[in-house]
């Protein structure tokens, strides 16, 4: 499998098993996870909060994700809800058919 990112991956996939141990983050990879539980092992990883959001960014062109986005669509940042804040704290993807929450997305590593 030829990855387009594979810095990004490597990161995730180290995240994946510092939190969660091998076993689950090869299931994880392999059967489905969905974005927001992606996201929050990044922020419970030992890495910089902004290190994460880019990691994650990056590496979505190599999931295979579900629903079937289409050609067209927009990550959106949600931010802290502090006043000027700047800490992403979730994402979410709009489509023209409606926007999609990180808990409606589901990524796997095609094989």
């Amino acid at each position: 499998m030829s990855l387009k990112n594979p810095d990004a991956i490597a990161a995730l996939v180290s995240a994946l098993r510092l939190v969660h141990g091998d076993g689950v983050a090869r299931t994880m990879l392999q059967e489905d996870m969905s974005l927001a539980t992606l996201m929050d092992t990044m922020f419970a990883a030992p890495i910089a909060h902004r290190d994460a959001v880019r990691y994650v960014v990056t590496a979505l062109d190599d999931f295979a994700i579900t629903p079937e986005l289409g050609p067209v669509w927009h990550l959106r940042y949600l931010y802290d809800d502090q006043p000027g804040s700047f800490r992403v704290v979730d994402m979410e993807i709009a489509t023209p058919a409606g926007t999609l929450s990180s808990n409606d997305l589901w990524l796997r590593l095609p094989v």
